[in-house]
């Protein structure tokens, strides 16, 4: 329903772009004043803006996955052209009070408005666009892998050092397929973990949308750990229909997929729902329901004081939650680490700057009383295939286990 109120909204804006392109272009070259022209670009146009809806509509094909594609990446390329316009006709009109004003130089202010003028701002302003989506397109695709080092005050038996590799957000569907966890694979592999968790949003809704399930399974069967491959499910790991953003519910109970359930136990990812472990009898790893959407047979998810319920609390205690929720609640109830994902550390600017207005931690490492709280910024992308001015990483965690003095030595270590 949201989509549909701002449906309008959209189709102003892809306006306000196919505008100021036009307009430029005619000022390049006249003679696609004409009517003859102007249609066909046109016509192109409103196919590329109205791809989003074509892929929602049509059924899963190639078409749709085609589709599907193309939109992602234009819905970045929109992102960048209206902020880039935008500034370039707030910056025109500034000039223009000032051309008026009498300290104003009038001749380089003519030059500016001029033909000439209008042709040099486009092209700057079409090369920004350019090189923003570019930009944004090669960070999304290149996983960088972040250090963290924690000390928790506990004895984890015949365990001094933990390593957990930290991944969330895979989000595997129409943009993120089998090269991107290829790469992933092999960074995981490469760190030689203890234990692995995949905090969420494994999925992007729609199965179908997996480029290839037996091919997937197989390489995330390949990820090797000590102790095993765990996962909790997040807000997008529920079949739900989404476009530009926005969910549309059929009407039934908002629960995974079965075929997902399958696909993780085919990987060989235990899948944790409201339900915890002890391994090796050293240290508890509990994965919890995402907070908006629990899934199904979970209607109200426990509380952090019965998640630790019948827990030893002088082992470490481990905790998967999607979404980086009741923090204060968690270091109350006694959680040692609570590892999250879900907010993509804003995905692409300017995102990145107005989602930190909504989390206590967006992304990177929180001292929350005793308890250390670590948000990834995520392997994948939702919506826009891009990044820019975040990145697409994994986390490699060292713990240790009563190790001297010192609390954690956390975000001081670069992406590598």
């Amino acid at each position: 329903m949201i989509a549909v109120c701002l449906s309008p909204l959209y189709l102003l804006l892809c306006a306000y772009v196919f505008y100021r392109l036009q307009t430029w272009l005619e000022r390049c070259l006249p003679y696609l004043a004409r009517k003859r022209i102007r249609i066909p670009i046109c016509v192109f146009y409103l196919c590329v803006a109205f791809s989003i809806l074509a892929a929602f509509l049509l059924e899963p094909s190639p078409a749709k996955r085609l589709l599907k594609q193309l939109s992602n990446t234009w819905l970045g390329v929109l992102l960048y052209a209206l902020l880039v316009i935008a500034a370039a006709d707030l910056i025109r009109l500034a000039l223009k009070r000032l051309r008026r004003s009498p300290q104003g130089n009038s001749r380089r202010m003519d030059r500016l408005f001029s033909r000439g003028g209008h042709i040099a701002i486009g092209a700057v302003c079409i090369l920004c666009t350019i090189c923003l989506s570019i930009a944004g397109i090669v960070s999304a695709d290149h996983i960088k892998v972040t250090d963290y080092e924690l000390y928790v005050d506990k004895e984890a038996p015949g365990i001094e050092e933990l390593k957990i590799v930290l991944v969330a957000d895979l989000h595997l569907g129409y943009s993120i397929g089998i090269r991107h966890m290829e790469q992933m694979v092999g960074l995981i592999n490469r760190e030689e973990a203890d234990v692995v968790v995949m905090a969420g949003d494994i999925f992007d809704n729609e199965y179908e949308a997996l480029e290839d399930p037996e091919a997937l399974a197989e390489i995330l069967g390949g990820i090797r750990s000590r102790y095993g491959v765990y996962a909790c499910y997040g807000n997008h790991d529920i079949r739900e229909k989404v476009l530009a953003g926005f969910t549309f519910s059929d009407g039934q109970e908002k629960a995974s997929d079965p075929r997902m359930d399958a696909f993780l136990e085919e990987a060989g990812i235990r899948l944790l729902r409201e339900e915890g472990v002890l391994i090796e009898d050293a240290f508890y790893l509990y994965g919890r329901p995402d907070y908006g959407r629990p899934g199904r047979g979970i209607r109200v998810r426990k509380t952090p004081e019965q998640v630790v319920a019948g827990m030893d609390p002088s082992k470490p205690i481990i905790v998967m939650d999607h979404q980086p929720r009741e923090l204060a609640e968690l270091a109350e109830a006694g959680v040692d680490i609570d590892l999250c994902g879900h907010t993509h550390d804003g995905q692409t600017f300017p995102g990145n700057l107005t989602a930190r207005l909504f989390w206590e931690n967006i992304c990177g490492y929180l001292r929350k009383g005793d308890m250390h709280n670590i948000v990834t910024s995520g392997v994948g992308v939702f919506g826009p295939d891009m990044r820019l001015g975040t990145r697409s990483e994994i986390c490699s965690i060292t713990v240790r286990f009563r190790q001297g003095p010192g609390d954690v030595t956390a975000a001081g270590t670069p992406p590598r």
